[in-house]
């Protein structure tokens, strides 16, 4: 089979995650199949080295333009693919000359867009159009796939569920002696601390996070019991949610609150690995893949009773209402305070974080690629012509 990989979203948080994993896994495991990686080539690197059945094709132009999507249905006509795997959702028209699959990661964007305008009801369609008009869709988790089903009218038998998995990265290990020094030397952390991982978006709820963990500190200073713990936030620039800076002062924890931006893989293992509790009080995930990375390094996790989160997380978290700040304050003095618990809950993280892999999700995304092309290879040629 000729199969072709949409890369040009490798830059976004989940999507490139996804996309450079299954890269990866396919070049490990598929020895057959010829790759070719659209988008470019600049982001080709950022997967790493491949075997040489996987071949890049630049494309320049801008993704969501006509443009872009011309240079896109020209390379797949021109390379003849027999398949081609879109890893997210578009709105493109579905004038594609191969079959494509689609893998949705949440559905958050259809869910805030009011659909009250033109355009609005026009995005809303061609969506619908492209996800109806896919050979497969995979979807991140049950809960995604439920979303898909009510929102775009999809038939469950055209959506299968593959979970993502954590970077292989996060399974390297605890941390040595020479990585925590290294984050007391570059980042000052000498001090018991909490952690938030993320992007830093309204969905991810960082605000009643950090209101609850001022309540928090009350709490503890009744207790005379940890006076020293910090909140630290890994996550995006904050230059665009002034309201968190407001949210600290607001609160009296501007002292204990510490905003570190983005942090590399390696050392945010280190950070992952060292927190008391990793805190996870999101609206919103299709997946959620911090509580599982935090899991891997038998961190605690309190994490939300909403969306996909039970479902990833299964009994090796403390699940919370995240709306309410209160218990979420509850949840985290309750795992600082009892070390049984805590315990119980390494044990159980290790567990969880190892019942997803990318290996397993990957073999099952490759024999979708097989079923499919075996099932165009098939059809009639006046069909596939009207196709």
């Amino acid at each position: 089979m000729k199969i072709a990989i949409d890369i040009r979203r490798m830059s976004e948080f989940g999507v490139g995650t996804y996309i450079r994993n299954v890269v990866r896994t396919l070049g490990r495991i598929d020895h057959e199949n010829s790759y070719f990686l659209l988008g470019p080539p600049a982001k080709v690197q950022e997967i790493g080295p491949l075997p040489s059945h996987f071949t890049s094709i630049p494309l320049l132009a801008p993704e969501r333009s006509l443009k872009g999507f011309r240079e896109f249905r020209g390379a797949l006509k021109r390379l003849r693919c027999d398949l081609v795997h879109v890893p997210n959702v578009f709105s493109v028209p579905r004038a594609l000359p191969c079959p494509y699959v689609m893998t949705a990661h949440d559905m958050l964007e259809y869910m805030a867009r009011p659909r009250n305008g033109f355009l609005d009801s026009m995005y809303f369609q061609l969506t619908r159009r492209a996800l109806k008009g896919a050979a497969r869709i995979f979807a991140v988790s049950n809960f995604t796939r439920n979303e898909i089903e009510k929102l775009f009218e999809i038939p469950s038998d055209r959506i299968e569920v593959v979970y993502n998995a954590i970077d292989e990265r996060f399974l390297r290990g605890h941390a040595s002696a020479a990585d925590r020094e290294l984050i007391e030397q570059r980042y000052q952390v000498t001090y018991p601390f909490l952690l938030y991982a993320g992007r830093i978006s309204p969905q991810k709820n960082v605000v009643r996070m950090i209101e609850a963990f001022s309540a928090l500190k009350t709490e503890l200073e009744k207790d005379q019991a940890y006076p020293d713990l910090k909140l630290i936030i890994i996550g995006d620039d904050l230059s665009g949610n002034p309201d968190l800076r407001r949210t600290v002062i607001r609160s009296g924890v501007q002292n204990d609150v510490r905003f570190l931006g983005f942090i590399p893989i390696e050392v945010l293992r280190t950070f992952y690995d060292e927190a008391k509790i990793f805190v996870f009080p999101s609206l919103y995930e299709g997946f959620g893949l911090p509580p599982l990375e935090a899991m891997a390094h038998g961190t605690p996790v309190v994490t939300s009773n909403a969306s996909s989160l039970p479902e990833v997380v299964g009994n090796a978290a403390v699940l919370v209402n995240p709306e309410n700040v209160f218990e979420i304050m509850r949840a985290l003095h309750r795992v600082l305070m009892d070390k049984p618990l805590r315990d119980r809950m390494k044990e159980r993280g290790y567990r969880q974080a190892q019942r997803f892999s990318w290996e397993s999700s990957v073999r099952r995304v490759l024999e979708a690629y097989r079923e499919l092309a075996q099932d165009h290879s098939s059809e009639p040629r006046h069909q596939q012509a009207a196709d």
